[in-house]
């Protein structure tokens, strides 16, 4: 699951309309906010914030 999400992860950011991606779908300035917010969720989840397994390193 973890692999998962961190493959989703990493399209989001590089792909279309991502946080750091060619910002060409989507809304206009809509792409930073979605990706933002989606790297805090996923980071909260990841330390075991929202319910999800805490991932020790």
């Amino acid at each position: 699951m973890s692999t998962l999400l961190i493959i989703i992860l990493l399209i989001v950011l590089l792909g279309g309309g991502g946080y750091y991606g060619h910002r060409s779908y989507g809304g206009a300035g809509l792409g930073g906010v979605v990706g933002l917010v989606l790297v805090i969720v996923i980071v909260l989840w990841l330390l075991g914030a929202l319910g999800g397994p805490a991932v020790r390193v």
